[in-house]
């Protein structure tokens, strides 16, 4: 009874280490992507373009996007970045476009604290890229084709 009772014991400690080193690593694309969590801010002539992150959850990040121009909000956005088994998503949502729903980008590449998404079926953009510079400064750029032609837009931002 004793060997039964030590055999189960250990069988039960193999196999909480086990999920325990599972569940440290299940989210690990998302994890890669915390030092973009908190506030950043460009300042243009034009207005101030401010994005704001914070963790949600263990698979999910939450953000929003405003672009002021003195009192008015010019643009606005709210982004979920999720990872969904091995799949890191971002999904943007932007009142006044895609009928106010979701799109989907699908993380494609990652090398170097650079980070691209892409959706080939959707108008513009279709690659979304986030690059940290170093501690207080990241470079957002979306890209693709718009009206025929191959456009790319940036945004270099400093951490509140």
């Amino acid at each position: 009874m004793k060997s039964a009772r030590l055999s189960l014991t250990a069988v039960s400690v193999l196999l909480l280490f086990s999920c325990q080193n599972k569940s440290g690593n299940k989210f690990d694309k998302l994890k890669k992507m915390e030092w973009l969590i908190g506030s950043w801010e460009q300042k243009l002539p034009e207005g101030t373009l401010t994005e704001t992150w914070s963790r949600e959850n263990d698979s999910t990040f939450s953000g929003t996007s405003y672009f002021i121009k003195e009192k008015d909000t010019i643009h606005s956005e709210s982004i979920s970045l999720t990872q969904n088994k091995e799949e890191l998503l971002y999904i943007p949502t932007v009142i006044g476009q895609n009928n106010d729903e979701p799109v989907t980008f699908k993380l494609t590449s990652e090398a170097e604290n650079t980070f691209t998404f892409e959706n080939p079926t959707h108008d513009y953009p279709q690659k979304i890229t986030y690059k940290k510079v170093n501690e207080t400064n990241l470079l957002a750029s979306i890209s693709g084709k718009q009206q025929g032609k191959e456009s790319k837009e940036s945004y270099p931002m400093k951490k509140k």
